[in-house]
């Protein structure tokens, strides 16, 4: 067998492989011996076929399986010869097959790029100086209030105002005619809300139960329906029923009916300490987002298209499970757009990556039992699970490896963050929405 390697990119490499024509036709013996052995042809008994016969019938068949027996057999000995491993499964073009010649074909994959060297010295970074505030901490009791709300109807009975729930029925008519597929009976939408059209909204406030009113209404340009994208319509709102919110107390009751503290006192810190650890990973995640930039301006390497590919379809699936639990819908145009963005996020996560693996080599990272152990202990933390049956868990070879991939990537980006110019900036980003949440289920 000879194999010959071309490089066709730093990325990209083909071999292409001979196989001795002696070896071509002992395949194809053991191939017709076979067919022979196995083979119902009418006017010979089982197994009692001619040679020319059979070749007749199935020489075509036979070639396809033979030049996939040969490559299976030679594509993983050329790979090993030339000290080469894929990282997507290999195309294979096979040459002409010739009965009493050697056979050729060519195999094309990516590979890991060779990276000798990487910058990552001296990157400009900014780390977050934000704390939890008494004004977050508030805020996130105001939210545990908005989800124990009570819904009543007003007493004595009143108009509607922005912030009530109403139930309501409607129809709908574009350009004069009333459209069936769009009307709803007894829906539950909060005024001023975002849920109607504002010219709807408008209509409501300080309508009574009973009354009916009629907006006209633009159809937006992104809405679901195609067909009345951008038309004039009218929306008929018959108003059923008005309920205002009566938030509940902010008091020691609402501690323990929440997340079984016994204080006010206790809930507040508890909200305090969860803001404090999610403001802190946010400022670690921005900070490891600004290296992933840094790591793609320095070094602009070519990057594997098949592992873009594989990061683009974990990161829309992830994005669809999200899209699903909000119930959120997206046009078409949306739909590329999200698509656009994710293969040049993928990418770029992809180079750094491969940066941060060349920069690990280069420098001999590794992780040790002692970093395991303590990776356990910081996912128990995480998780709420026992260090123990998180052991057990991870026993999985897979799993176990995307662990020891995060701590070594946790280990590289200190080290490149230990080479880097920080200066401390206020940060806009928002508080932990989970953090309230966490409160209602742990203590």
């Amino acid at each position: 067998m000879q194999v010959t390697v071309q490089r066709i990119s730093s990325v990209v490499m083909e071999l292409e492989v001979a196989v001795p024509a002696d070896t071509v036709k002992a395949e194809l013996e053991k191939a017709y011996t076979e067919l022979a052995k196995k083979a119902q042809i009418k006017g010979f008994r089982q197994g009692k076929a001619p040679r020319n016969i059979l070749q007749r019938m199935f020489a075509p068949q036979v070639q396809r399986d033979v030049v996939n027996q040969l490559v299976n057999d030679t594509l993983p000995k050329a790979l090993e010869e030339k000290a080469v491993t894929p990282i997507n499964q290999p195309q294979v073009e096979p040459l002409k097959f010739e009965v009493n010649a050697a056979f050729q074909y060519k195999a094309r994959f990516e590979v890991q790029p060779d990276v000798e060297k990487v910058d990552f010295e001296g990157f400009e970074l900014s780390r977050s100086t934000k704390v939890a505030d008494e004004k977050a901490v508030e805020e996130q009791l105001a939210g545990l209030q908005q989800r124990l709300v009570e819904l009543k109807v007003p007493d004595p009975a009143r108009g509607a105002v922005t912030g009530d729930v109403l139930t309501i029925d409607f129809t709908v008519e574009v350009e004069g005619k009333l459209r069936k597929d769009a009307e709803g009976k007894g829906v539950q939408v909060e005024l001023g809300s975002s849920s109607l059209l504002p010219e709807v909204d408008a209509a409501l406030v300080g309508k009574k139960v009973g009354e009916q009113v009629t907006a006209d209404i633009t159809f937006p340009g992104q809405h679901p329906q195609k067909e009345i994208r951008n038309k004039l319509g009218q929306l008929n709102v018959t108003l059923l029923e008005i309920k205002e919110k009566v938030l509940p107390a902010l008091d020691d009751a609402l501690a323990k009916k929440v997340a079984n503290f016994e204080t006010l006192v206790e809930l507040r810190a508890d909200i305090h300490t969860k803001l404090e650890k999610a403001i802190k990973e946010q400022g670690e995640i921005a900070l490891a987002e600004q290296i992933v930039s840094r790591l793609n301006e320095r070094n602009p390497i070519e990057v594997p298209q098949s592992l873009v590919a594989q990061q683009a379809n974990m990161m829309l699936q992830e994005i669809g499970q999200q899209a699903t639990r909000a119930r959120a819908q997206f046009t078409e145009d949306q739909v590329k757009n999200i698509q656009e963005n994710v293969r040049k996020d993928a990418e770029r996560k992809v180079r750094a990556g491969l940066l941060m693996a060349a920069i690990a080599k280069l420098n001999g990272f590794k992780v040790t039992d002692e970093d395991i152990e303590k990776g356990f202990v910081e996912l128990a933390e995480e998780t709420g699970k026992n260090v123990a049956k998180l052991k057990v868990e991870y026993r999985d070879p897979n799993r176990r490896n995307i662990l020891i991939g995060m701590i070594l990537e946790d280990k590289i980006l200190d080290f490149i963050e230990s080479k880097s110019i920080i200066t401390d900036a206020p940060a806009d980003a928002p508080a932990d929405e989970a953090v309230a949440a966490e409160s209602t289920t742990e203590k």
